[in-house]
C-alpha cells in the first residue's frame, strides 16, 4: 500500500467532519423522536450516539479525548459555581461530576 500523501489525508479529515456534523444533527433528531415516543432504548441509543460523535469530531478538529474531558468538568465546576437552574433543583451538574471523576478512580 502507498503512503497517504498529506492532501488525501486532509481531504479525508474534512469528508469525515462533515459527515460527522450530519451524524450529530441525526442523533439528535432521533433523540427528539425517542423522546416523543418514551422508548427507553432508543433514548440510550441516540444520547450515546450524540456522546461518541461529539469526543470523535472532536478528535477530528484536533482536540485529544482527555483535554475534551477536562473541558467537561470544568464546566460542570463553572455551572455548580454559578448556581445554575438544573443544579439549583435536582443537582444534576454536581451528580454528573461525580460519576465522571469517580470513574477516574
Amino acid at each position: 500500500m502507498f503512503p497517504e500523501s498529506n492532501n488525501t489525508g486532509f481531504a479525508r479529515n474534512i469528508r469525515v467532519v462533515e459527515w460527522l456534523k450530519s451524524d450529530l444533527l441525526t442523533s439528535v433528531a432521533n433523540l427528539y423522536k425517542a423522546m416523543l415516543r418514551g422508548s427507553e432504548e432508543k433514548l440510550l441509543d441516540a444520547l450515546s450516539g450524540i456522546i461518541i460523535t461529539c469526543y470523535i469530531l472532536g478528535r477530528r478538529l484536533g482536540l485529544s479525548f482527555s483535554r475534551l474531558d477536562m473541558r467537561v468538568e470544568a464546566k460542570l465546576r463553572q455551572g455548580i459555581d454559578e448556581d445554575h437552574e438544573v443544579e439549583k433543583w435536582y443537582k444534576d451538574l454536581s451528580h454528573l461530576l461525580t460519576h465522571l471523576t469517580d470513574k477516574k478512580r
